[in-house]
């Protein structure tokens, strides 16, 4: 049963997606609607800052529309949008990083690092935790474990091979083990 439903969505999605490329606003805003958290966590996963991924947000599904009449209505939506969301946050840490560097040379000092906001729910602790590894392992762990996608979706978010994200995966995994296990003792059962 739970087939169906699977197929129903997809079968809905594919819907909206063909009435939007023929120009239907309400199908547009739903397919944002339903998209919209998955690419504003993204964003901010990748740039940490919530006015910053908000506008990458915005300009993704503004891109995303734009390209949408060039969209294979066959693929899965929400690994496209996610990888346009991607490549956007990149280039604005890119920039955002330039722009840093020259600031930091201005004045030759260091950052000022934001207050931490440490609580006891174990969510907001593993969500630390996987802030302390590289990017790339954020993002593949996010997009896996965080929005649920499957490993071939995940893989086209991220424009890589499905087993690349496998191993990647697996890296990340063991990389986070090793943060919990010295820095957030209380997940250390949560993890095993």
């Amino acid at each position: 049963m739970a087939r169906s439903g699977t197929s129903e969505i997809a079968t809905t999605e594919a819907n909206l997606i063909r009435q939007a490329q023929q120009g239907e606003t309400a199908a547009w805003e739903t397919l944002v609607r339903q998209h919209q958290e998955a690419v504003f966590r993204l964003a901010y996963l990748l740039l940490r800052d919530a006015h910053e991924a908000e506008d990458v947000a915005q300009e993704a599904f503004v891109r995303a529309f734009v390209a949408l009449d060039k969209f294979d209505g066959e693929r899965p939506f929400k690994p496209w949008l996610l990888q346009i969301t991607r490549n956007l946050a990149k280039n604005r840490l890119r920039s955002l990083s330039r722009y840093w560097a020259m600031i930091k040379q201005y004045w030759q000092q260091e950052p000022v690092p934001e207050p931490d906001s440490m609580t006891q729910d174990e969510s907001v602790q593993l969500w630390q935790a996987v802030q302390r590894l590289r990017p790339n392992a954020q993002e593949v762990i996010y997009l896996r474990y965080f929005l649920e996608m499957s490993e071939q979706e995940t893989a086209v978010a991220l424009n890589i091979p499905a087993g690349t994200v496998k191993s990647r995966l697996h890296r990340a995994l063991k990389q986070l083990k090793v943060v919990i296990e010295a820095d957030f003792v209380e997940l250390r059962e949560v993890i095993g």
